[in-house]
């Protein structure tokens, strides 16, 4: 496993993800839905640095499942989702790997008749995207790896790491049954 966003760059991007927000969503009702697990952290730091009035609501939205390091099929249970016809939707997720799992949260927000959605993310792998649809808000864009830490896991391992790690194959490995 090795570093490949220190805490103090994750800190300043989060500051910068925040004042975008700011500015963007000035005069207009927000929601701003973490999706969960992943997000969890990012949502937390955001939402502290914000200056302007919003409800926060979660969705969990999970394509990854057990050992796997790729996507499967798409899981969304929105229990805990706030009321948000008319009102400005953003989702904060953890990373954009294929765009699958964003893709298809707006597929399943659009007959609940909010006013707009948007998305932010802290992480965009690039090189992998299968949809035409792009994060509004990127704090950074990473190489295709499989990465751990502030939030992100493999197998509920890493997310409490105040960092981004890229694993590697040995790192993998040793959680394999």
């Amino acid at each position: 496993m090795y570093e490949l966003i220190s805490a103090e760059q994750i800190r300043q991007g989060v500051a910068q993800l925040a004042a975008a927000i700011d500015d963007y969503y000035r005069q207009k009702p927000l929601t701003l839905l973490g999706v969960m697990t992943g997000s969890l952290v990012l949502v937390a730091d955001v939402i502290r640095q914000l200056e302007i009035p919003l409800q926060v609501g979660v969705i969990q939205a999970r394509s990854y499942r057990g050992a796997a390091t790729s996507p499967g099929e798409l899981a969304i249970h929105d229990g805990e989702l706030p009321h948000v016809r008319g009102r400005h939707v953003l989702l904060v997720d953890d990373i954009y790997d294929t765009g699958r799992t964003l893709a298809g949260l707006y597929d399943h927000l659009r007959p609940l008749e909010p006013a707009s959605i948007r998305s932010a993310v802290l992480l965009r792998k690039q090189g992998r995207q299968q949809v035409p649809l792009e994060p509004d808000y990127v704090v950074f864009d990473i190489p295709d790896v499989f990465v751990v830490g502030y939030g992100l896991d493999y197998r509920d391992h890493y997310r409490h790491l105040s960092y981004v790690a890229a694993l590697d194959p040995q790192d993998i490995e040793q959680f394999q049954e």
